[in-house]
């Protein structure tokens, strides 16, 4: 008999939909054993290492929330090291692997996680931090300007919006659009940098390496996720609004110009304090002197369209 193991953040802004579409129907499955993991308030590697000691090979692991949730689930399988398949469903605010890998209803992903065809491996970015695993990361990373922009969604005024059923989505792009304009020009978003060995532009604000179709999404790309090797990056000063709106209108209609790479990294001229991110959740790290990114020699099976 096959495992289920919900992941789902019981504080979500989202929580009520998810005991109606998810947690309530899972309890009419048939043959089906049920296993629930409800995120824990501490932080996301504290939640990927205890979710990782509940998998089980043959496990299909659903995660019904946003990328955050996204993160623990996908970040939990390869931590444990087992067999165990991945599904998302979209409970979030921007859901980018749930669009990236087309699910979006749980009697789908039932259906789906019976027929091997529509299992299919993702390839994930490894992010390491002065030669530490930081990592795994299944659409994308920015440092810089754009993963400082994400601390506004832990404010409790943002929080409050967030719950609502109505308007969310253009409350967060408003806001998000006020802490650009106040704070664009106050700070050295990304300090003196050499990528892969050459001398970045002093004014560089934001780095991005991506892997999914989308980047918070906002910018639409060619996705890599499927590749085992290749992934997209990005460099750019968006700081400027007319580089930022050329980007996003260019992104909305077509697809980011980015350059494919292998391999690449990041390497602070001087210790430096930079915020990260990967799939909207961020992180400070302070005097950091290298950043590398890179496909894992990992890989994950999941639930695919």
């Amino acid at each position: 008999m096959q495992r289920l193991l919900i992941v789902y953040n019981p504080h979500s802004s989202r929580f009520a939909d998810v005991k109606k579409g998810v947690l309530a129907p899972v309890q009419n499955l048939k043959g089906y054993l049920i296993g629930k993991y409800e995120v824990e308030k501490t932080n996301l590697e504290a939640n990927i290492v205890k979710l990782s000691k509940l998998i089980q090979d043959g496990d299909l692991v659903i995660s019904a929330g946003g990328d955050a949730t996204g993160i623990i689930a996908s970040n939990g399988i390869l931590k444990s090291g087992k067999d165990a398949t991945l599904a998302v469903l979209p409970y979030g605010n921007f859901n980018d692997l749930s669009h990236t890998l087309g699910t979006s209803k749980l009697e789908d992903i039932i259906n789906k996680s019976a027929r091997s065809g529509l299992v299919q491996k993702l390839y994930p970015l490894e992010i390491i931090v002065d030669g530490k695993l930081f990592r795994y990361a299944t659409c994308y990373v920015t440092i810089g300007m754009m993963a400082e922009s994400v601390k506004i969604y832990d404010q409790p005024t943002m929080r409050k919006k967030l719950k609502k059923s109505f308007g969310r989505k253009i409350s967060s792009y408003t806001d998000l659009a006020g802490w650009y304009f106040k704070y664009r020009h106050k700070k050295q978003f990304l300090p003196d940098f050499k990528l892969n060995g050459e001398l970045q532009p002093k004014n560089t604000s934001d780095y991005a390496a991506i892997n999914g179709h989308f980047l918070a999404r906002v910018l639409k790309s060619t996705p890599y996720y499927q590749n085992p090797h290749i992934f997209l990056h990005e460099t750019d000063r968006l700081t400027n609004f007319w580089r930022l709106s050329k980007l996003i209108t260019k992104s909305i209609f077509f697809r980011i110009a980015n350059t494919e790479t292998a391999y690449d990294k990041i390497e602070f001229l001087k210790p430096a304090t930079i915020e990260l991110q990967a799939e909207g959740e961020y992180q400070v790290f302070k005097d950091i002197k290298k950043i590398e990114i890179k496909k894992g020699d990992k890989f994950i099976k999941v639930i695919h369209k």
